[in-house]
């Protein structure tokens, strides 16, 4: 779901807003809904053409429309992460999450408790454990 189609998105099933560059909150929300069928509990916001006021002014927007108080970015110091950053000051209960990846996404999705911060502690603990190295690393030299 992109945020073009906010405005029609079912506002009570809306739990979440991913935003990042390019394509990266689509795809991501494309792999829960194929992985889990809840793909609706998001909206894709993509950051390409928008100038940091834009973002702001989007994910407001979405924020209003749909009622979501998580918003999950890609990068801990881009412009969506900015933008938020900016906004939350002003909108207290709306949480920031940074860095996301699929294994937090998931398992956010999977979880219905109905405050989003208890939601978020195990998606987090999922989240950071999911990333691993597997193999040599090779010496720092």
């Amino acid at each position: 779901m992109t945020e073009s189609s906010v405005d029609t998105a079912a506002a009570s099933t809306v739990r979440g807003i991913v935003a990042g560059h390019g394509t990266f909150a689509s795809g991501i929300i494309s792999a829960v809904e194929q992985i889990t069928g809840r793909g609706a509990q998001f909206i894709a916001i993509s950051n390409t053409g928008l100038c940091l006021d834009d973002i702001q002014g989007t994910l407001a927007h979405a924020l209003d429309r749909t009622g979501a108080r998580v918003i999950f970015t890609d990068l801990p110091a881009g412009s969506c992460t900015m933008a938020v950053r900016r906004m939350i000051r002003e909108r207290p209960g709306v949480l920031l999450v940074t860095g996301v990846n699929l294994s937090l996404l998931l398992d956010f999705a999977m979880q219905d408790h109905e405050d989003p911060a208890q939601a978020l502690q195990s998606a987090l603990d999922r989240g950071r454990a999911s990333m691993v190295v597997h193999g040599a690393v090779p010496a720092v030299a």
